[in-house]
């Protein structure tokens, strides 16, 4: 029993060291883009409009981003086992940094323009698509690249 309770205070001494001893060196990665990703339900007879959207405004406006510098990558994901409550699709999209606010203004301008649309018809056509499809969320992570 002596032994039992040793090892354990052994084991509880070797953890609370071993937080020091990582501190003290570098991590062997660092922080990569940011990734954002939405995830999609489309009801039953309509992923073909829904990927006509995603192939015609919304790549286009994806392409437009990425030259510009606002994101350096997207793409489209499918859950090929979607079990009940899940999303059909997983839009990816990175990008290194946020805009602020004035920078979010200017983009907003470029891109509306770009698109030759307004906000209003932007606003329109989500509530179009919102008549089969369903944003069922979206997260925020980051993505760690090796540091060497």
């Amino acid at each position: 029993m002596k032994s039992l309770r040793l090892a354990a205070m052994a084991a509880v001494a070797l953890a609370c060291a071993a937080p020091v001893a990582v501190s003290a060196q570098q991590y062997p990665v660092v922080p990569g883009d940011y990734v954002s990703v939405s995830m999609i339900s489309v009801d039953d007879g309509h992923d073909l409009d829904y990927i006509n959207h995603l192939a015609g405004m919304w790549r286009k406006g994806q392409d437009f981003a990425v030259k510009q510098g606002w994101i350096t990558g997207y793409e489209i994901l499918t859950n090929e086992f979607k079990r009940p409550g899940e999303p059909d699709y997983y839009l990816i999209t990175r990008f290194a940094k946020f805009a602020d606010p004035a920078e979010e203004q200017k983009r907003e301008d470029a891109y509306t323009s770009y698109m030759a649309t307004t906000n209003a018809q932007l606003q329109s056509a989500s509530a179009d698509r919102a008549k089969y499809r369903t944003q069922m969320g979206s997260i925020l992570m980051r993505s760690w690249k090796w540091r060497n």
